[in-house]
């Protein structure tokens, strides 16, 4: 297999010409997509500023930052005056995440500070400074958990189940009131699960227990879940800078091709050299199981469909994504063998 570098190898030829736009404004660039983002920016010609908390944040990162802008947290009062001088384009990606287990008093009102009064206080600076494009990334979960007969699709009505899909949801609809009264244009991206060389979280989790070759009791799942390759979604976001239909636009992105829970699993124990390890137990036994355990919310995840049709990104911007989801998994799998020891 392929060597892979360690977070993202950008591929030069996303755009073979020159960006239409003056200067980019980049937060959230020290993270999982930012880091892959501001990479490929920099690959392309791109000049770009990474807003960023402080200096400390970015010490012993990878990769090349652009011009470099101190803003402190984000939250609602934050200084952006300065930062987007001469900004064309701001890519909005820094956000407090999902939280398994939060330990805040208030969840909803700290996500809220961040996610929506964060994201709109920059987006109101933003459309006072002149900036022609924002581009935010929001998440699925603004539709919600799962999925049942139907994909969603940028028609299907909003239910974000938790604090976090509410504060994206909340910014959502500030973003679009801010881009109908000024002439800041607004693009809405929401992914699934993001997963690629560098990923955290479940995703790492599960790739632990694959490689190990730990039996897991999902040989009976017949669900269906969509992911978005990082190298996808990173793709799909500079595709998004200066299209032209992009514009006010809300996209729902995925690899397309949708996988179960055991075809994943079977996927990355391929690619680790060796066959899942796959047994069965009724579904019932393993909800009382997990819920024991405080497990439920991962447990729906695993065994749960949510599935996306993004279709609309492939017709209005004739986007394709530039790699598969075989590949892809390839190259998550690859990095974590690399790296798992260090």
């Amino acid at each position: 297999m392929e060597t892979v570098v360690q977070f993202y190898s950008p591929r030069v030829s996303i755009r073979s010409n020159s960006f239409n736009v003056n200067k980019i404004l980049l937060t959230g660039s020290t993270g999982f997509v930012g880091t892959a983002l501001r990479n490929s920016l920099h690959a392309n010609g791109a000049e770009f500023t990474s807003a960023i908390r402080t200096l400390a944040s970015i010490k012993n990162r990878l990769g090349y930052f652009g011009e470099i802008h101190t803003v402190g947290e984000i939250g609602p009062d934050t200084s952006w005056d300065k930062t987007l001088e001469d900004v064309d384009t701001v890519i909005h990606l820094a956000a407090r995440v999902h939280v398994m287990s939060d330990t805040a008093t208030d969840p909803l009102q700290v996500f809220r500070e961040i996610n929506t009064t964060g994201t709109l206080k920059l987006a109101a600076a933003a459309a006072n400074a002149g900036v022609h494009r924002f581009i935010f990334l929001s998440s699925i979960k603004v539709n919600g958990e799962f999925t049942t007969d139907q994909p969603f699709d940028e028609h299907s009505p909003t239910a974000p189940a938790d604090p976090y899909g509410i504060s994206k949801k909340e910014a959502e609809e500030g973003l679009r009131k801010i881009a109908a009264v000024t002439s800041m244009e607004v693009v809405i991206i929401r992914p699934p699960l993001i997963y690629g060389p560098g990923v955290k979280a479940n995703f790492l989790r599960l790739l632990s227990i694959v490689v190990r070759g730990i039996p897991l009791p999902l040989a009976g799942i017949k669900n269906q879940r969509s992911m978005v390759a990082l190298d996808n979604l990173v793709d799909f976001i500079i595709l998004c800078i200066d299209h032209p239909a992009a514009a006010n636009e809300t996209f729902l992105i995925s690899d397309g091709k949708g996988l179960s829970t055991a075809e994943l699993v079977q996927c990355i124990a391929k690619q680790a050299g060796h066959s899942a390890r796959l047994f069965s137990i009724p579904e019932s036994v393993m909800a009382l199981g997990a819920a024991l355990l405080g497990k439920k919310a991962m447990l729906d995840r695993l065994t749960h469909s949510l599935q996306i049709d993004s279709s609309k990104a492939r017709q209005l911007l004739q986007w394709q994504p530039p790699i598969s989801t075989d590949q892809a998994i390839a190259d998550t799998v690859t990095w974590y063998l690399q790296n798992r020891a260090r």
